[in-house]
């Protein structure tokens, strides 16, 4: 692995931006970037010249459960939109959360081309109250189980139970814990 893809100490440090700033990105079907503004790159820290072209996990922060990333990459690909709570990785090792709403992006026959995610300043009260909590729980699920599959499939298993107790999809289970 490069310099690019390698695994910077994490640093502690959390970056925000303003709320009237929106973070945007287009991938291809693989995921991997062909676009991203200028609040993209501030906050993730590397160029537009490193990002074009790299997997968008290049930002993946690993306190995210592996499960999020099945369950949004599932919906895109069942062409539908997705909203989620994320956690990603500058290049320095800070971290940033974002409220990201993730679709995909069709083609004039209404073919899948690619990905288009708009992420906005997250609702603070519900992070602290509902999603660290929840992902930390979902990480503890994926990293107690045999192997890296087995954990992310029993954390999605959990997500699932917790959907059906709420009876709701997990965009409105994302929506309500701020209502």
């Amino acid at each position: 692995m490069g310099a690019l893809y390698g695994n910077p100490s994490l640093t502690g440090v959390e970056k925000t931006f303003s709320p009237d700033e929106i973070i945007v990105t287009k991938t291809d079907l693989q995921g991997r970037i062909s676009y991203g503004n200028r609040t993209f790159f501030r906050m993730c820290g590397y160029s537009e010249q490193e990002c074009i072209g790299a997997q968008h996990n290049l930002i993946r922060h690993p306190d995210m459960p592996r499960c999020v990333f099945k369950l949004l990459w599932d919906t895109l690909q069942s062409g539908r939109e997705v909203f989620a709570y994320v956690n990603n990785r500058s290049r320095n090792g800070d971290s940033y959360w974002v409220f990201a709403h993730v679709t995909p992006s069709f083609d004039a026959s209404g073919r899948t081309v690619g990905y288009h995610s708009s992420r906005r300043v997250p609702d603070r009260q519900v992070l602290s109250r509902h999603i660290v909590p929840l992902y930390k729980r979902l990480l503890d699920v994926e990293r107690r189980s045999a192997s890296p599959r087995a954990g992310m499939d029993a954390a999605l298993g959990a997500v699932e139970t917790l959907l059906k107790e709420s009876r709701v999809g997990f965009n409105q289970f994302m929506f309500s814990l701020g209502a």
